[in-house]
């Protein structure tokens, strides 16, 4: 939904949310667009509604980008641009709290841009970016891509990086986690990470002019500081 103010991170098992991801242009939330949005409707557990939509965006593919996802600029050519495709999507996901792989510093970060850029209004829903929960389930894995918790859990990676797919692999995973999360003691369920209560980004230690303080790493869109 969108509102005055951005939603959270959690980092934990919810079991009614809806799991998006996207595809993109490229890599930078600055200069590259969407070029399709899928989602899952998940409560108790369960796929219950998807949605997915290729999205015109306006300018070439770069072959780079067309080579991992596999859409092209004929695919897109007849598709509509994300101003019409954005608002469909919030109705789907309505006010539920958003999941996804590494969505803290990619996914989100469209939507965040793409809500202020099309509505001067902020995303307000709460998320899980399962890579975070993924860190606190496996601390010991050097790689925690969705592929490498797909292939631990026995998933199919058949049609990876198309947005759909993905969804549909991710939320296996979610639910893996989850008993991964309770297996775990209730003190390791915690991130070491401290988290800015703002908008729920970890918090780094700075240093001002008045000494070192807690700086939230959402800045500047995040100005939350706490002394140390």
């Amino acid at each position: 939904m969108l509102g005055n103010k951005k939603g959270k991170m959690i980092c934990g098992y919810v079991p009614d949310y809806v799991l998006f991801d996207l595809e993109t242009t490229g890599t930078s939330c600055i200069y590259d667009e969407v070029i399709e949005i899928s989602a899952v409707k998940v409560r108790s557990g369960k796929v219950v509604e998807e949605f997915s939509q290729l999205v015109n965006p306006k300018r070439p593919i770069p072959y780079a980008a067309s080579m991992v996802n596999h859409i092209s600029d004929e695919m897109v050519a007849n598709e509509p641009d994300f101003g019409q495709v954005l608002p469909e999507f919030l109705t789907f996901a309505g006010d539920d709290i958003l999941v996804g792989h590494n969505i803290q510093t990619f996914d989100m970060k469209f939507l965040y841009r793409d809500c202020e850029r099309l509505f001067q209004q902020k995303l307000t829903n709460d998320y899980v970016d399962t890579l975070r929960v993924a860190k606190l389930c496996f601390p010991e894995w050097r790689h925690r891509r969705l592929s490498d918790l797909a292939e631990h859990y026995g998933i199919s990676t058949r049609g990876a990086h198309r947005a759909l797919t993905d969804c549909k692999m991710n939320q296996q995973v979610f639910e893996y986690l989850a008993k991964e999360l309770e297996k775990m003691p209730a003190a390791k369920k915690q991130s070491k990470e401290k988290i800015c209560p703002e908008c729920g980004l970890p918090m780094k230690k700075r240093n001002g002019r008045f000494g070192e303080f807690w700086g939230c790493t959402g800045y500047p869109d995040c100005r939350h500081t706490e002394n140390t």
